[in-house]
């Protein structure tokens, strides 16, 4: 007699025995269809869990990619901070500088180190200009022992940490989109760095304990269409003539907000013009030595009735001194944590020269120095944000914080030519080397 299993489950065919119908065959195929189902189930678990073991070996990989391509992070990027944050002198400071391997950046990071303060540079080298002058520059704090960030300043999480690593007593906020031609181009670049940016890094300063003093780059441009003549600090500078001065302008607003709210103790500086040795390739002077010297003719703009333009050239040299001295003299801020606890220093100065030069003389000063005839096109001045004429009234400087330049344009170009000379190794007779 057959076994029940051998009836239910026959191993031939011939071993299967009819005694329920159709009833039975119903059954059987209804038990098999339930196991195939099971094994696909099982299948496609397992086919899901090797998938999610995929993903997640895949997103591990990506994050160690990160992390060991990551310009910032780990024990000796760490070390490398603290030790260029070190003070060497007694009541020194600790001074986060944005913009470290720009113009005025470098000039005031090496003018703070020498001095003994900690200087911990911040850039993101953008390609706005040739981005080696500003890999040459950071070479030469790197000589100085200034250690230069690589970021950018709207990057919260790296802004934090460094304020996790150094208790910085001080912050000079120089990086910038700058340039006002250029805004006109790539408008969303400015908003980025000049407003966006700006508010990063009052937010990481407000979180701060202690919260440092923020000295920040302004600028001459938001005296825009003021036609009142010097410019005061007390002068309209609502009517901005470039996307680049309405930036500033901005962000003038926004950190008379961050010191009323916050207590942040901050000093704004309007910049005029600022020219010398490791200066921006985009400014007037630079490329006008540039073409000079390679024989191509330059462009003049003139203004209205063909007046020509005048700027209050500002050497670097004495720009630093207002910087040093704006940093030297800010108070403490007055907010802990983001919590307000009285009012804060607030500050605006302007940093001329106070003597304007019109372009016409500065290209005549150039000549003399480059031995060199230049070929010059005159134009009419085109709509593109640019103003006739800066000249500023730094009373207010030199009150409060005994700026008083000593440079004039003369002398300030003879040391701009000597030093383009010797950077771009150009000898009479020859091309320069750019």
């Amino acid at each position: 007699m057959p076994s029940l299993e051998e009836e239910l489950f026959p191993s031939t065919p011939g071993k299967f025995k009819d005694k329920g119908g159709s009833q039975y065959s119903m059954n059987r195929q209804f038990h098999r269809c339930f196991a195939s189902t099971s094994t696909m189930f099982l299948w496609a678990l397992f086919l899901i869990a090797l998938t999610a073991s995929y993903l997640s070996f895949q997103s591990f990989m990506d994050s160690s990619t990160r992390y060991f391509s990551s310009t910032w992070g780990g024990l000796h990027w760490e070390k490398q901070v603290r030790s260029s944050a070190e003070i060497r002198r007694n009541n020194g400071f600790s001074v986060l500088v944005t913009g470290a391997a720009g113009f005025v950046g470098s000039h005031v990071s090496l003018a703070l180190k020498k001095r003994g303060d900690g200087v911990v540079g911040f850039d993101n080298f953008n390609n706005y200009y040739d981005p080696s002058l500003k890999k040459a520059r950071k070479a030469l704090l790197n000589s100085h022992d200034v250690f230069i960030v690589e970021g950018d300043v709207n990057d919260a999480k790296l802004i934090e940490k460094l304020f996790d690593i150094v208790a910085f007593t001080h912050v000079m906020h120089l990086a910038a989109q700058a340039g006002v031609r250029y805004a006109m181009e790539n408008p969303h670049s400015y908003v980025h760095s000049n407003i966006a940016g700006l508010v990063t890094l009052l937010e990481a300063c407000k979180n701060a304990d202690p919260q440092p003093a923020i000295v920040w780059a302004s600028s001459s441009s938001v005296y825009g269409l003021n036609e009142d003549v010097p410019f005061s600090e007390s002068d309209r500078t609502d009517r901005p003539a470039s996307l680049y001065a309405a930036t500033k302008k901005s962000g003038e607003a926004i950190t008379h907000t961050y010191n009323h709210i916050y207590g942040l103790s901050i000093t704004g500086l309007r910049f005029f013009t600022v020219y010398g040795p490791w200066g921006r390739p985009d400014m007037a002077y630079f490329s006008f030595t540039k073409n000079i010297l390679q024989g191509k003719p330059i462009t003049v703009y003139r203004g209205k009735n063909r007046v020509d333009l005048a700027r209050d050239f500002t050497y670097i040299d004495d720009v630093v001194k207002g910087c040093v001295a704006s940093l030297d003299t800010a108070k403490k801020s007055t907010g802990s944590g983001g919590k307000k606890r009285g009012p804060a220093q607030y500050r605006i100065f302007n940093l001329g020269n106070t003597s304007p030069v019109t372009v016409p003389m500065m290209v005549g000063i150039l000549e003399r120095h480059l031995k060199v005839k230049a070929k010059k096109n005159f134009v009419d001045m085109p709509g593109n944000g640019d103003v006739p004429f800066t000249h500023a009234n730094i009373s207010l400087a030199r009150r409060e914080l005994g700026y008083k330049p000593t440079t004039d344009l003369q002398t300030g170009l003879k040391k701009f030519v000597k030093w383009y000379l010797a950077y771009y190794g150009y000898n009479h007779g020859k091309s320069v080397k750019l």
